[in-house]
């Protein structure tokens, strides 16, 4: 398996390491619930060096994200983040990511662990086919990236920048730090404000000792502390947030997904996937369309669990935990249109059991600024 630059802190810590996307990862330190409300209520710093990290460069590096990306890139201002996604030519998910620009000649883009081989190739491909004039690099195996996410951490990040806290949301910017360059962005995958950093593999050491000069990572009362991947998947169903390979798949069509922000069939450049997810908005839209589901009792629904109504399959659980900040069962589903109303009662098959649930507006939580 792979490692990322921060195993050795991970194994300090006593952390329970897993197989993830062909990476060793630590899925928690202490308990999940512990590491989930502490990014809630204070901060948690999460290693996310497994997700891929892609600078694609070039005279027509716009032109390429423009027809990679489901969103519009043209016109996107220096140090901005977007997010979109990547199709296939049916208009299933290839992959949701985060393009950051840094001039209309060189962007960032980050994506998911398991799809980073299965994107460069796809990127090479489009190039390809277009004769397009920019190299795509993958930087991931030189790189770490860490996201530190929760209501106190704009104030501890205060300690080492003034810059970083005055950062608008979905922006990004970049500094030297000794003889290389971070970057840093203010965005996140919890629901928490919180920023996510890119640096060299070989300043990872440095940075870690600046970290603990501020703050000691074993001290469950700290301002900041260690969070797992768990912790990370509760935190984002509960914002939520789509996983690729529950919400987001290859064979689930990008407009079910409740992304309408992050598809732009109307911009100028066409895009992989624009003519079948046209196709389909003009035949009615979607089979099934993503909803959250408040559920009774407390059993947590699993993945593929069939949801019924009336007795009758209307869809399937995608994600379902026991929320740690509400206190109930949740989950997400995909449903028959005709099911999708806030307040609609239906039935998720638990096997043994039968679990109800009531249909209720995504994201369960949201922060309050």
């Amino acid at each position: 398996m792979l490692r990322t630059p921060l195993y050795d802190l991970h194994v300090e810590l006593g952390a329970q390491l897993v197989e993830y996307a062909g990476w060793e990862m630590p899925i928690r330190y202490t308990s999940i619930v512990e590491e989930h409300l502490r990014v809630r209520q204070s901060g948690g710093i999460f290693d996310v060096s497994h997700m891929g990290r892609f600078r694609v460069k070039g005279k027509d590096s716009e032109r390429l994200l423009e027809r990679l990306c489901t969103r519009k890139i043209a016109g996107m201002q220096p140090g901005q983040c977007r997010y979109s996604l990547v199709c296939n030519e049916a208009g299933g998910v290839r992959d949701d990511v985060i393009v950051m620009r840094h001039d209309e000649k060189e962007h960032t883009v980050v994506v998911n662990a398991a799809n980073r081989e299965k994107l460069l190739s796809h990127f090479e491909s489009v190039r390809a086919a277009g004769s397009l004039k920019a190299d795509v690099t993958d930087q991931t195996a030189d790189t770490a990236m860490i996201a530190i996410q929760g209501p106190a951490v704009m104030p501890f990040i205060a300690r080492f920048s003034d810059e970083i806290p005055a950062l608008k949301k979905y922006r990004f910017l970049v500094k030297n730090l000794m003889i290389a360059k971070v970057l840093v962005a203010r965005t996140g995958y919890t629901g928490e404000d919180g920023v996510e950093i890119i640096l060299p593999k070989m300043l990872t050491s440095f940075a870690l000792k600046m970290l603990r000069d501020e703050v000691d990572l074993k001290d469950p009362s700290a301002t900041v502390g260690p969070a797992g991947l768990g912790a990370r998947d509760t935190l984002r169903l509960e914002a939520g947030m789509p996983l690729y390979g529950h919400e987001l798949g290859e064979d689930i069509s990008a407009l079910s997904a409740g992304l309408d922000f992050a598809i732009a069939l109307d911009k100028e450049e066409d895009f992989v996937g624009r003519a079948a997810l046209r196709k389909e908005q003009h035949a009615g839209g979607p089979p099934r369309r993503l909803v959250g589901l408040n559920v009774e009792g407390r059993r947590t629904p699993r993945q593929d669990m069939p949801v019924l109504s009336d007795g009758k399959p209307v869809g399937s659980v995608t994600s379902g935990c026991m929320s740690p900040t509400l206190g109930r069962a949740i989950a997400m589903a995909y449903v028959d249109p005709a099911c999708t109303g806030e307040g609609a009662r239906i039935q998720i098959d638990a096997g043994r059991a039968v679990l109800d649930a009531a249909v209720t507006p995504l994201p369960f939580y949201k922060r309050s600024d």
